[in-house]
This record gives C-alpha cells, structure tokens and sequence, in this order.
C-alpha cells in the first residue's frame, strides 16, 4: 500500500469527518512519517487538491454511482475522492496506479464489496471521463463556474449578482491560486531591508511588500518554516499584507492602553505591540485558553512583553474596563469570504444560513467592547471577509445605535497605499491581489 497516498486519504477523512483544518492536519501527517521531498510535495498536492475540489470531485463520482456520495462510508468518500482527484486533474499520474493503490487502501478500510466498489468507480472514471463533463449551456453558467472553479454554488452564485460573472470567475480563480507567503518584520529586532537580506542569502525567493512597510512576500521558493532560524529566533512573523493594514489603521503609540477584543492566533496584536515599541499595555482577549496559548508563545519568541491575554467573551470587556482604553481593536468573528485561498476546506464548511446570523454577533461584540474606550479613543473594526452584511452594513448600524462615534477617513491610514477618499476600505483578492479585508477606523467623540 503506498503510504503516501494512505496518508493523504487519512488526512482528506480527518478534514471532512472530524473538522479537522486542512493544513493543520497535513503538517502533522508529514511531521509524523518518513518522507522525501517528492513524497512530500505530492501529499500537500494530494490533500490541498482534494479538499479544494472535494464538492466538484463528488459531483464527478456522482456521474458514474447511483447512490449519493454522502451516503459511502466515510472513508470509502475518501479514498474515491482522492483517486477522483489524481484521475481528473493530475495528468502525470498514470491511471493504473492510481486505481491499484486506490484499491489496495480500500482494503484496509472496506469489505470485499467495498473494495470492488472502489475499483469499479475509478475504473469507470479513467475509462468514460466524457461522463463526467461538466454542463454547458443556456441556465448552465453559474453551475459550470461552480464546478470548474472548485466553489459551491451558492458562492458563485452570491458573487455573480455581487460582482458580474467575469469578476466573480476572477475571485474563483485567485482563491484556487497557491496562496503567496508574506511575512512581516520584527521591527523590535531587525528592519525590514536587515531580514530580506537574510532571507535572500537563505535562498528566499523574496521581495518587499508594496502594501506593508514591515511586510516581505515571497512569491517563489523559501525553505521550511519548521526549520527557519529566523522564524524561531523571532525576526518574524507570518502575516497577510492585508492583515498587516489593521495595525496601522488603528495607530497605537507607545505607552498607551490597548484591547484587542478578538486576539487569536495574535497576528494583529504582536504588530500592534510593534508599533508601540512593546511600551505600554495590550490587553488580548479570546474565549479559548488554547488559542491564548499560542498568542503567548508568539509574543515570546518575538521579544514581546507588553502583552497580556485573559480568556473571556469580548462582549464583557466594556464592563471589565470602561472607560479605560486609548484604543479598541474589534477583529471580529466573520464568514472569512476574503481568505479561501488560504483554507482549502472552509469553502464546504461555510453555509448561506451561518453567514446570515454572523451580523448580529458582530454587533453584540461592538455594543460589549465599546464602554472600554475613554472619550476620544479610537475603534477599528475589520474583518477577513468581503461580504457588505458583515461589513459596511454592521458599520453602518453601529453608528446609528452610538452616536458617540464618528466615523472617520480609514483609507487615509493605510500604511502605504492610502485611499484618502474611503470611509472605509475593502480590499477584494481579484482586484488588489491579496486576501479579501475589510477596515473601519471610528472616533469616540463624547
């Protein structure tokens, strides 16, 4: 049985069945084998090809069994999935291969009706592909771009009338595009032009970010982020460039107050902590201590003492620290419709109906958060989505609700690339190029 693709279904199974996230759950199958660097390189295409693909991989199976896909036994799902996957969209791979192994996994799984089951399914695919083409035509569109483009189709569907159809295929597009690398600087130990020109002697393939003045993408090869030195001795921290705006925005200085109401997994607030030379007070809440873990471990290895995280709902905060704060950071909990690049499994995860209740928690956390700030405070609010409800909208009825707050230029203090003209900044992927961001910079002015 080959191991490799015995740990990719593995892996596939543990996404769909017990939650897993995708590149959490990969990392610890490479970490825990004995692998080459083409086994390992064909494992993270196995599992990311997989899981991308995984409603438009069942619609193919669907093609060619008269059973629905979610009714197999989860495992057999998976090895079909992945034997679907290497069939229809890795052309290198030979077809006898991949149903032998296919059938050999099965075995380990299936019984003996399962394991002819298997054989038959992939046989099938790799002799009549045609079956499986998909739909064309008049009323066929959004279903086409849907399946082409790896999407459910209640997405595309959403981001056609948001959009346009040609848009709306751009956004499909750059979300199955392996997701760019950026890192942002240490600035309490090295400048940004001190880390690229360690990065370069490393052998990074890596240049400046246009976005970000801390910020350094690398759009080609790197080495191993488990075995950076630079990474461990805290030169660094892996962020998106449109993550790297919010701090900015927001505008600490050094000895103030800060609260950053949804901390984890820290990215924000250890730039946040940057920007005031790690003098002053950041106060990180989240509801899980796990979570808040990981925000201490990363202020530690970047030489952050500032910090400090307490495990509680961000809807208290306003109580615990009225009138306290210089400024309030609501990073809140969002469909995250901006970053599917980045997680290969929340495009099958997400649901029309979850999206729609997020809003009213939003808003809870704001109304909860807000006593917190003294009187000329500033709040920011963003979220890693491109959805109106979730943004412009909760913006826009919280500042019916408090009138103590104005809302003032968010564009005017982005870093680098200022919109001076914007109320408020969405960054979409298919036109700026990097994950989907929203930002709104508020005033307490009474």
């Amino acid at each position: 049985m080959d191991k490799v693709r015995a740990a990719a279904v593995e892996v596939v199974h543990d996404v769909f069945e017990n939650g897993a996230y995708a590149n959490v759950a990969l990392v610890n199958a490479l970490r825990n084998g004995s692998y080459s660097d083409i086994d390992r390189r064909f494992m993270t295409e196995l599992v990311y090809g997989t899981v991308k693909a995984a409603g438009t991989l069942d619609w193919i199976i669907r093609q060619y069994v008269s059973r629905p896909v979610s009714k197999m036994k989860p495992y057999i799902r998976a090895i079909l999935r992945v034997g679907a996957y290497q069939l229809r969209y890795l052309e290198k791979v030979p077809d006898a291969a991949v149903c032998n192994e296919s059938v050999e996994i099965a075995k380990k799984y299936g019984n003996a009706g399962e394991v002819k089951f298997v054989n038959a399914v992939l046989r099938n695919l790799a002799r009549s592909p045609e079956k499986a083409a998909f739909p064309e035509g008049k009323g066929k569109a959004t279903q086409h771009l849907a399946l082409s483009s790896m999407h459910p189709e209640w997405i595309v569907r959403r981001w056609i009338k948001q959009f346009g159809y040609d848009a709306a295929e751009r956004l499909c597009t750059f979300d199955n595009a392996p997701a760019v690398l950026s890192v942002r600087t240490n600035t309490l130990k090295t400048t940004r032009d001190g880390l690229l020109s360690k990065l370069l002697e490393e052998g990074w393939d890596a240049e400046a970010s246009e976005f970000a003045p801390e910020g350094i993408v690398c759009r080609g090869s790197h080495g191993s982020l488990d075995a950076s030195r630079l990474l461990a001795e805290g030169y660094f921290q892996v962020q998106d460039e449109s993550s790297m705006q919010v701090a900015h925005v927001l505008e600490p200085k050094p000895g103030e107050f800060v609260i950053d109401a949804c901390s984890a997994p820290g990215g924000k607030t250890t730039h946040i902590a940057q920007l005031m030379q790690n003098k002053g007070r950041i106060a990180a809440f989240d509801l899980y201590e796990v979570k808040l873990k990981k925000i201490n471990e990363n202020a530690e290895r970047l030489g952050i003492t500032c910090i400090e995280t307490h495990e509680g709902d961000a809807r208290n905060i306003g109580k615990l620290y009225s009138g306290m704060a210089d400024r309030l950071l609501v990073d809140a909990p969002c469909s995250g419709m901006g970053v599917l690049r980045r997680r290969a499994d929340a495009r099958w995860s997400k649901t029309e109906k979850g999206n729609a209740e997020l809003p009213a928690l939003q808003l809870e956390i704001l109304d909860g958060a807000v006593p917190a700030l003294k009187t000329g405070g500033i709040l920011v609010y963003s979220t890693c989505t491109i959805e109106p409800a979730e943004n412009q909208d909760v913006v826009t009825e919280f500042l019916k609700r408090h009138d103590e707050f104005v809302l003032e230029k968010t564009g005017s203090f982005l870093p680098l690339k200022k919109r001076p003209d914007e109320d408020m900044v969405q960054f979409y992927p298919h036109k700026d190029g990097i994950d989907g961001f929203f930002i709104a910079r508020m005033r307490k002015v009474k």
